[in-house]
């Protein structure tokens, strides 16, 4: 073969190779920066205080939807697949649990797994809800309505971001750090605003608040379980106005991301209004984060339970 055929022939090898190792993406790194996939507003919301310009942040939760029942798409599993780190709350979503430990077991941060979680509130069961609670033993997964455990999975995922990523490490630490500041005042406040109430129980559309209610001295009646989606039976309905009456409610709580209609259906029996308290599953309010959402529920509750301002 001439020389000039097998030299241009060599360097068509050699600019593939090179235009093929410009198009790949290292692994669980976009830009520079770590690629960590969060699987609902919570948890996205720590990873990009925590992570802050060194990670790119990812929700597989699409923003105004339930997230209990999420279903992945084949493009979302890749990104797990994909993803440097992965933040979820093992028992919460069942096809993100599944995903995790097919695609990411070794890269995978659980939030559950930095604290004590509670036993699932006590509630009339309707179909479809047991296997939420009995997905991680019958425990309650709404732990970020609680501060102090909240800044506790904060810390803990500073430290598995700064395995995943030695060189910011430290970064990750003070920011977990700054954001522990904000969470115990935020702490403190709830702490301050609900010590002194003329009411402290509270009815809820969904059991989603034992976290708060026993962080804070306060007892949840919720209308469903921990499944907002399940439908109440009538026995459940008379059980909950009866109880209403009793605490002499004057409010009766739903939230964003589902149908009010129960509990406005509870309010009307009980000659009691309705307002949101917002279970922070997701956010769907434009410019709306965790705190922002944590101080109207602290404005919702105080309200509701007669507490001096």
């Amino acid at each position: 073969m001439p020389l000039r055929r097998i030299l241009a022939a060599t360097a068509a090898v050699l600019l593939l190779g090179a235009t093929g190792a410009c198009g790949e993406k290292a692994s669980g790194v976009t830009d520079g920066r770590l690629d960590v996939v969060t699987a609902f507003y919570p948890l996205q919301f720590l990873a990009e205080r925590i992570g802050g310009p060194a990670v790119h942040v990812t929700q597989l939760t699409k923003p105004g939807a339930e997230p209990h029942d999420v279903e992945l798409n084949p493009r979302q599993v890749g990104r797990i697949s994909d993803a440097g780190l992965v933040v979820y709350l093992a028992g919460f979503q069942p096809a993100v649990d599944e995903a995790v430990a097919q695609e990411a077991k070794d890269r995978a941060f659980d939030a559950g797994s930095a604290v004590e979680l509670l036993a699932a509130g006590e509630h009339e069961h309707e179909p479809g809800e047991e296997e939420h609670a009995e997905a991680r033993g019958g425990t309650d997964p709404h732990v970020w309505l609680d501060p102090v455990r909240y800044a506790t999975i904060a810390g803990r995922l500073a430290e598995r971001l700064g395995q995943a990523d030695p060189a910011h490490a430290t970064a990750y630490t003070e920011r977990a750090t700054a954001l522990r500041t904000e969470l115990t005042a935020l702490d403190a406040a709830y702490a301050a605003g609900l010590k002194t109430c003329a009411r402290r129980e509270i009815v809820t559309s969904h059991t989603a608040f034992h976290y708060l209610t026993d962080r804070y001295g306060l007892t949840e009646v919720g209308i469903t379980g921990v499944s907002p989606e399940a439908e109440p039976s009538p026995r459940r309905l008379a059980e909950v106005a009866e109880r209403a009456r009793a605490a002499g409610a004057t409010t009766i709580f739903f939230e964003t991301l589902v149908s009010p209609k129960v509990a406005e259906t509870i309010a009307r029996e009980v000659g009691a209004r309705t307002a949101v308290l917002d279970p922070l599953e997701g956010v769907s309010e434009p410019g709306a984060d965790y705190f922002s959402v944590m101080r109207a529920n602290l404005t919702a509750l105080t309200a509701a339970l007669g507490c001096p301002s």
